[in-house]
């Protein structure tokens, strides 16, 4: 039986080429992608884990923008080092005039997001789950060392 090791890439069209190279080659800079390769019309980026590529949607998809809602993909995150990250990422998003859903908070127990949209409305989210739990299981573990 085969085996999933991991999603190797994600690939979006978009409506405007120019403007999402612009849009995800300034946020991936911050988030430490480097580019992966470049054609005419699709760039893809990569951390060394995650592969994201975007290319020009043709002339019918260019008619309407994504909705969230519609059959297809819903969101896309990104699995950041800690709390503190998602809220850098909140707010390089505000200060480059980034549409935000819904702002840094824990939205599940121990599950801390920051959503938005980009340039064609697809929505992305920059997330830390498990923190407090690893904090809590880190002091744990370092008081039962200390007590052999």
């Amino acid at each position: 039986m085969s085996r999933v090791v991991c999603i190797d890439h994600i690939s979006v069209r978009v409506s405007d080429f120019s403007k999402s190279k612009a849009f995800y080659s300034g946020l991936f800079d911050f988030l430490g992608f480097d580019v992966l390769d470049e054609y005419e019309d699709s760039i893809g980026w990569t951390n060394g884990k995650t592969r994201y590529w975007i290319s020009q949607a043709d002339a019918v998809g260019r008619k309407h923008m994504h909705r969230t809602g519609d059959v297809g993909l819903h969101h896309y995150a990104f699995q950041l080092r800690n709390r503190k990250d998602v809220d850098e990422l909140q707010t390089y998003l505000k200060k480059h005039r980034v549409t935000i859903v819904d702002p840094a908070d824990e939205y599940y127990e121990d599950y801390y997001a920051v959503f938005f949209l980009d340039p064609d409305g697809i929505k992305l989210e920059g997330m830390k789950y498990g923190e407090k739990h690893e904090k809590t299981e880190a002091k744990h573990d370092g008081n039962a060392a200390a007590k052999k």
